[in-house]
């Protein structure tokens, strides 16, 4: 019996691809979407939700061994511990290599949901300078679209998945659709007091946050307790589990096919369309064949683009929709200033737990208008206040009820402030085929080659400067945490097939398509041909949503 025909596969579930599933469904076609990890059922298969630290074995701070043995990347960073190890990968099992002096972290998660599961949620709108600055400034490709031409679609997706946030009129960070903000508490509102009497160009506000603070259809609003990336059974936050998924589902349009892990693009010659994808049963390493007529691939930034490098043929020796040569190349991952850790004066309280599930927000005030340091492009700032609780203990000496008795009360206040800094795309950041290493299934694994620049290191250092000298000038006793500078850390990787105007110098137009093979789109992380320096999950989920409705248009009028 022969395999159907889909109208449309998304490889891929995670926020790119779960928002394809949504906009494709809805707009009337058969869509299958292939998983290559586990099946995850929303409100029941999230273990650790809830639980209380004493219920872990390791009272949450995981087996070590376990951890280097299986995760020793996934373990560097800070939100997989014993209570998320779970959704992240198994290292051993997918493998990965770096150029010498170059480390890369690459943090991923393989189920149904994928990184949607656990991300942090910060939801941000680049703004009109950031899609003009590669022109501006001659750094990377033009990116083919505006801010005018994105905006809408920013706004259909905040309206879908509820973003809490406050409007400030940022011409860095504009406004969206927001629900009501959250709050400030005492110590963030002087901070935010202090800063505008001295900086009136630095504004404090909350992070603008896709964490419900109103009930949004059978969502439940945000519960304040800080725990997202254990799951959220009623839906307080977005993930394709709780909002684009079960809407795809509810068309009666979708099919999903999980622990299925995709190989390559199927393309056609005589066509010159995509016409499938290659899969391999994670199970019995079986290899299968699904067919559709548009094909959008969500698979995360290295994954899409390994996926195009694996798909060869006699026109594409080098990757599919390679012409340009630009496919693999410019990588990017913001990077971290160094910590600023002040000292606050804060209320008592008792039996603290949990929190606001963000930070606070300084748009980018630097180099907006007009060159004004030794580098290009800026940085976004965050910053946030509270106490230090029970957990204070693992540093502190003390034993019986009386050391008992006093971590009940909360231990003194800390506020922190970071900086978050643009990477420019360069050209020499690539991600490759390894010529030797396969995965668990033997697919190629990727060799990543990338480093930060002179440019993204300038400003780094200058934004080091500014964190101390906007705790010291609003008058706090402070010192600074230095933190390594290993790109991967963010998990905002983006690049390796990017949109331009040129398909001499980019993979993708401005609707996303490939532009040598029209029916094929690539919506996530690697279409991106600048980073900004905001969190940039919103802009994923915008850029899909534009290039679904476009795909569905250029079907009906048999462009693909």
């Amino acid at each position: 019996m022969a395999a159907p025909v889909y109208d449309a596969i998304v490889v891929g579930s995670g926020i790119s691809g779960g928002w394809a599933a949504k906009e494709l469904t809805e707009r009337g076609l058969n869509t299958l979407i292939i998983e290559r990890g586990r099946n995850v059922r929303h409100g029941l298969d999230y273990p650790t939700e809830g639980q209380a630290p004493y219920n872990f074995h390791f009272r949450q701070l995981g087996d070590q061994r376990r951890a280097q043995r299986e995760q020793p990347v996934q373990s560097q960073n800070g939100i997989v511990d014993e209570t998320t190890a779970h959704f992240f990968v198994n290292d051993r099992l997918n493998p990965y290599v770096t150029d010498a002096g170059k480390p890369f972290s690459w943090i991923r998660g393989h189920q149904l949901g994928g990184r949607s599961l656990m991300w942090g949620r910060q939801s941000y709108r680049m703004g009109p300078v950031n899609f003009e600055e590669n022109a501006r400034d001659g750094h990377g490709s033009d990116w083919p679209i505006r801010y005018a031409d994105l905006a809408p679609w920013y706004s259909r997706v905040e309206q879908f998945i509820g973003v809490s946030g406050e409007a400030i009129g940022s011409e860095t960070s504009p406004d969206g659709v927001f629900q009501r903000p959250m709050g400030l508490n005492p110590p963030e509102r002087e901070f935010a007091a202090r800063v505008a009497a001295r900086w009136p160009d630095r504004r404090v506000t909350v992070g603008r946050l896709a964490n419900l603070t109103e009930p949004r259809g059978d969502r439940a609003p945000c519960q304040m307790r800080n725990n997202c990336a254990r799951g959220c059974s009623w839906g307080g936050y977005f993930s394709s589990l709780s909002s684009t998924l079960p809407a795809a589902r509810a068309t009666g349009r979708l099919t999903v096919r999980t622990d299925s892990i995709v190989h390559s693009v199927i393309y056609d010659p005589r066509t010159a369309r995509a016409s499938g994808v290659r899969v391999i049963d994670a199970h019995t390493h079986k290899l299968r064949e699904y067919h559709a007529k548009v094909i959008f691939l969500c698979a995360s930034a290295f994954e899409s683009v390994r996926i195009l490098l694996n798909s060869t043929s006699s026109r594409f020796p080098d990757g599919l929709g390679n012409s340009s040569g630009t496919l693999g190349r410019y990588i990017m991952d913001h990077l971290p200033s160094d910590l600023g850790l002040a000292e606050v004066d804060g209320p008592q309280v008792p039996n603290f737990a949990g929190a606001r599930p963000g930070p606070l927000l300084v748009p980018r005030f630097r180099n907006i208008a007009v060159a004004e340091k030794d580098y290009v492009r800026g940085y976004q700032m965050h910053a946030g206040a509270g106490p230090s609780g029970w957990k204070r203990a693992l540093g502190e000496e003390g034993v019986g009820a009386d050391f008992k008795h006093a971590l009940r009360k909360s231990g003194p206040w800390s506020m922190l402030l970071i900086a978050q800094c643009e990477a420019l795309p360069l050209a020499g950041n690539r991600i490759t085929l390894d010529a030797s290493l396969k995965d668990a299934w033997g697919v190629p694994a990727l060799r990543i080659s990338v480093s930060y620049g002179d440019n993204d290191l300038a400003m780094r250092k200058e934004a080091a400067q500014t964190v101390e000298e906007m705790l010291a000038g609003t008058g706090y006793r402070y010192h600074m945490i230095p933190l390594p500078t290993v790109p991967g850390n963010s998990i905002h990787e983006m690049g390796g097939a990017r949109m331009g105007r040129d398909p001499k110098t980019s993979v993708l137009n401005g609707f996303n398509q490939v532009h040598d093979v029209p029916n094929l789109f690539v919506t996530d992380g690697a279409a991106m041909p600048s980073s900004s320096s905001a969190n940039p999950s919103l802009t994923y989920m915008a850029l899909t949503a534009r290039a679904c409705a476009h795909a569905v248009e250029e079907l009906k009028r048999r462009n693909i």
